[in-house]
């Protein structure tokens, strides 16, 4: 495939390489880039495998959405990474995630697993809710309880606090089940929580939101990014 043809966005130490289908990291993008980015993104693409990053050595930003990332994904120590967003992709198995980021990202402050079975929301099921979702953000925060932003919010105190007492106890999600039936005996279909703003509820969105825009994409899918705004660093 003809990789070296295609275009990526080079603004700086910004390096978006989007919509390309690509199903490896090419080596050109290392060869040519790695050892100077700063942030990545490789959002769109058919990505099964980061094993291309162990050249990106100075990496701080690494967003992969919209890709076929599975529970074998594997990152290279990335000592300096303190935003990963990995919305969209096939991860299901939390807690062996969690245990790799803790060992290769130390950094690692503002993370992103929105439209992963691994994250219990209505993206990926609509029979979870609010306590579902809680109990994620305790388990997660107990792994990795340096992290600030998880997903759509940041992180509180109050949290940290559960996540410290009892965030251990909270892998286990509640399983799913029927649509429940009311009094009345019709199904109760009420609208579904979601821990998503409004603006992204919709499961073909895939902004990871920090709600912080400082990416400009460039490719098929160009659309603007999500991350934090300044007033919540």
């Amino acid at each position: 495939m003809a990789h070296r043809e295609s275009p990526v966005a080079l603004n700086g130490t910004h390096i978006s390489y989007i919509g390309h289908d690509c199903k490896d990291i090419p080596d050109f993008l290392g060869d040519s880039f790695g050892d100077f980015a700063r942030r990545l993104d490789l959002s769109f693409n058919q990505l099964r495998s980061l094993a291309g990053l162990k050249t990106f050595t100075e990496l701080e930003e690494l967003v992969v959405d919209n890709n076929l990332l599975g529970n074998d994904l594997r990152l290279p120590r990335l000592p300096n990474l303190h935003t990963l967003t990995l919305n969209k992709n096939k991860l299901t198995d939390i807690e062996a995630l969690l245990e790799h980021l803790a060992d290769v990202t130390p950094s690692l402050e503002y993370l992103s697993l929105l439209g992963n079975e691994a994250c219990p929301n209505q993206l990926v099921s609509l029979d979870k809710d609010e306590d579902d979702y809680q109990r994620y953000r305790y388990f997660v925060l107990h792994k990795l309880p340096q992290l600030k932003f998880l997903d759509t919010r940041k992180v509180t105190i109050k949290e940290v606090t559960e996540a410290q007492a009892r965030g251990a106890f909270m892998k286990v999600l509640k399983p799913k089940s029927d649509t429940p039936l009311n009094e009345a005996g019709f199904e109760n279909r009420s609208v579904p929580y979601t821990p998503l703003p409004r603006g992204v509820r919709d499961a073909t969105n895939h902004k990871g939101h920090f709600a912080k825009c400082r990416y400009v994409y460039y490719g098929k899918h160009s659309e603007g990014n999500r991350f934090i705004q300044n007033d919540q660093l």
